[in-house]
């Protein structure tokens, strides 16, 4: 069995709220109410279920159901990596203001 076929246990994660301080540097928004949906399994929910795992230079986000990575993030001190490879699409509700005025596509 090699690492990444182990199972985790519960004491190596926390939930997706732990992501919540350095994404907000990135994004404007709260995103631990964004929807994103895992290009593993096709889990659709809020960011703030999925298990983030904190013991490494960065953060990896994973799902909860089926445990693929949806997104790591690793922080410089003048800019951050984002990579979101395991997520098919990251569904974020603007602000009223930002979308007074929209007619569509």
């Amino acid at each position: 069995m090699t690492a990444g076929d182990r199972p985790l246990d519960r004491d190596e994660w926390v939930d997706g709220n732990e992501a919540a301080g350095i994404l907000q540097e990135i994004f404007t928004m709260d995103i631990t109410t964004a929807r994103g949906r895992c290009a593993g399994c096709g889990r659709v929910a809020p960011m703030a279920e999925t298990r983030v795992y904190d013991h490494a230079p960065g953060l990896v986000v994973r799902c909860p159901d089926c445990d693929a990575v949806l997104l790591t993030v690793i922080r410089a001190p003048d800019r951050a990596f984002l990579a979101t490879t395991g997520l098919t699409y990251l569904e974020v509700a603007l602000p009223e203001s930002a979308t007074s005025g929209f007619t569509g596509a």
